[in-house]
């Protein structure tokens, strides 16, 4: 399942990159999590990222870490393609 993981940076952030970087990544790869785009905002968010998660169990547990390790914080919103919003369109009866 697709996630876009918008993140909130903590105050310190530039202070540790790196190892917010490289330990974020190897926590995702261990939760067989793929990292497929990060993206750095200005704004309301700090990045957003483009994840695809064996199950919503593993999105939740990479959050609760994230936060564990005091990086800041991810909101992670499931991302539907095309093909399931018109599937889940046809299901609900909606005409269009």
């Amino acid at each position: 399942m697709k996630y876009v993981l918008l993140g909130s940076l903590g105050a310190d952030w530039s202070k540790k990159q790196n190892k917010r970087t490289g330990s974020a990544r190897a926590k995702l790869k261990a939760l067989g999590i793929k990292l497929e785009s990060v993206h750095y905002t200005q704004g309301a968010y700090d990045f957003v990222d483009v994840v695809d998660a064996p199950d919503a169990q593993a999105m939740l547990a990479f959050s609760v870490w994230y936060a564990q390790q005091g990086y800041g914080r991810i909101q992670s919103l499931p991302a539907f393609d095309e093909r399931t919003m018109v599937s889940a369109l046809k299901k609900a009866g909606a005409r269009g």
